[in-house]
């Protein structure tokens, strides 16, 4: 992340393989808990059963156009849950989750694909999101591989950084989960503007080298009251990579959020973590039994466009490993800022500004 920009029940849905028809019916630091507690933030809790099917071969647009509508109509019904068997399905624009919705695919091999023609349209926002909920309410994204296709499309649009791969937009109750992201052109799964979530369990990669900027993993901005818990993100398979994990304000405050159990190697463009602060406070943020290894820096405060309060901050039981730059770097208008019981080897010296309430304690080396 470099600057300011907005970084801003059943229906199950059959897809036949020949013709894609398609049916609607505390703890040792860093180590990362094999059974998390779930989340707060349950999403589509709807069970309403409908059947639609279409017949013969779908191109992208065709495949867009029919999952949409689908979702559209388990949403106008009181809600569903849209289920995709395994395969690839090629989406010629992105997909808007509807109220009281869950997508839900059968696991990595239920794979949503951003094809050849699926930057001529745009996302409510201007973007290019694979999925995004637009101001719906209570939705869930489960159990598939989001492909952007950043190696075969050119992403470098004017809008490529206003909307994500996978978008949590105006949204109150939502749940990502057991979500592959693959070949992003932005942000891979990022929450805006939105309360209650829940993102878990997740995977995202950057792979891409010399093509992209501000390729960010999981990104929570103006945002409260959700989990960012128990998922893998590595940013630094290729050399496009940015932030792994990032609370930004940019029109709001972030508060209230918890980032515990993830696995995270920041790009070789940034940090394992970054609090980036513009005119609104970040507080009330929890930092716990995280995994950080070989990211530029640990766990740090960035500053755009603003440089607000940072407070009631707890950095506490993470692991920090093969970070040249400090394992974590804390300066500006600080305080009640908790660090303790972490572990971090062969990284960089912590940078802890002096404040009030400021609380650091059993921290240590340990290889």
């Amino acid at each position: 992340m470099k600057s300011a920009v907005p970084k801003v029940a059943l229906l199950v849905v059959a897809l036949a393989a020949a013709g894609l028809g398609v049916a609607v019916v505390a703890a040792k630091p860093g180590a990362v808990d094999p059974n998390p507690s779930y989340c707060s933030a349950p999403g589509s809790q709807a069970t309403h059963v409908e059947k639609f099917t279409v017949n013969g071969y779908l191109d992208p647009e065709d495949t867009s156009k029919s999952l949409q509508q689908l979702i559209d109509a388990a949403s106008k019904d009181g809600g569903g849950i849209v289920e995709l068997p395994e395969g690839t399905f090629t989406l010629g624009r992105p997909l808007v989750i509807k109220s009281n919705v869950a997508l839900k695919g059968t696991g990595q091999a239920t794979v949503l694909k951003a094809g050849p023609g699926f930057l001529k349209t745009k996302g409510p926002f201007g973007g290019h999101p694979l999925i995004t909920t637009n101001g719906a309410q209570n939705v869930t994204i489960s159990h598939l591989t989001a492909d952007q296709s950043g190696g075969e499309l050119d992403g470098n649009t004017s809008e490529r950084l206003t909307e994500y791969l996978v978008d949590v937009r105006h949204t109150t109750n939502a749940l990502v989960e057991d979500v592959r992201t693959r070949n992003p052109f932005t942000y891979s799964i990022a929450v805006v503007a939105s309360s209650s979530f829940c993102i878990r369990n997740n995977d995202t990669l950057v792979t891409s080298s010399g093509t992209y900027d501000q390729l960010d993993g999981i990104h929570i901005t103006d945002s409260h009251g959700g989990i960012v818990e128990g998922n893998t993100v590595d940013q630094r398979q290729g050399d496009d990579g940015d932030d792994g994990l990032v609370a930004q304000t940019i029109g709001a405050s972030v508060y209230d959020v918890t980032y515990r159990n993830n696995k995270v190697r920041g790009g070789s463009h940034g940090s394992g973590m970054q609090l980036a602060v513009g005119k609104h406070e970040i507080y009330n943020i929890t930092v716990e039994n995280n995994r950080f290894w070989e990211s530029p820096n640990g766990v740090k405060i960035g500053y755009y466009d603003g440089n607000a309060a940072v407070h009631d901050i707890v950095v506490k039981n993470n692991s920090v490993v093969d970070t040249p730059g400090p394992w974590l770097d804390f300066q500006g208008d600080l305080r009640n800022i908790t660090v303790t019981d972490n572990v971090f080897c062969q990284s960089g010296a912590m940078k802890l500004g002096d404040a009030p309430g400021n609380v650091v304690s059993n921290n240590r080396e340990g290889c």
